[in-house]
């Protein structure tokens, strides 16, 4: 009986795992980017998921997704993208019962010539989820689940956000500028 038990709750487990997975947001129709994004270079530090996600998306948007740098190809950098773990609350055993994935990534974009697109920007998502110490191994395909989930919500944060500097080009020239006028300008000297 306990073993039915337990192959019950590993079931219920796959399948809300499986839902978890499946009920992902996905765009109906391709994304409007700017003009200078026709072929872009794409790097991401820390997460080959999210490059992947990011390069298929583009791509899906009729946008040449480059191998390489170059002239007339944008670079799309992120070099942010990372999980962390924190503990949400903790049982009267001292045992931790629930979690929160957090899932952190920065990025910008310039243009082929390297003149801002977008400027650096930072998205932030988590996803809270229980933990049963009985089962160790449903709990890490929960957590993979979700770190799946996480990457397709993020890749359409970052199109969205590429799609909106499409449409308001002069707010992101407006930003490059304000950028350029807070940099200190250098000291000169006379000797």
């Amino acid at each position: 009986m306990k073993s039915m038990s337990r192959a019950l709750k590993a079931s219920l487990l796959l399948m809300s795992t499986l839902a978890l997975a499946a009920c992902g947001f996905h765009l109906r129709q391709s994304v409007a980017l700017p003009p200078s994004m026709q072929h872009v270079h794409v790097t991401v530090n820390g997460d080959p998921n999210l490059q992947r996600g990011l390069a298929r998306a583009l791509a899906s948007s009729g946008v040449t997704v480059e191998e390489h740098t170059g002239a007339d190809i944008a670079e799309l950098n992120v070099p942010v993208a990372s999980f962390s773990t924190d503990t949400l609350t903790v049982s009267g055993q001292a045992r931790v019962t629930e979690y929160t994935v957090r899932y952190q990534v920065q990025f910008e974009v310039h243009d082929g010539a390297g003149q801002p697109l977008v400027q650096r920007q930072r998205i932030d998502m988590s996803r809270e989820f229980s933990y049963d110490a009985t089962n160790t191994i449903g709990t890490s395909a929960q957590v993979d689940a979700i770190h799946s989930s996480l990457n397709d919500d993020m890749v359409q944060a970052i199109l969205f956000r590429l799609q909106a500097a499409g449409r308001h080009p002069e707010q992101t020239a407006a930003q490059a500028a304000q950028a350029a006028e807070s940099v200190p300008a250098p000291a000169s000297s006379t000797h």
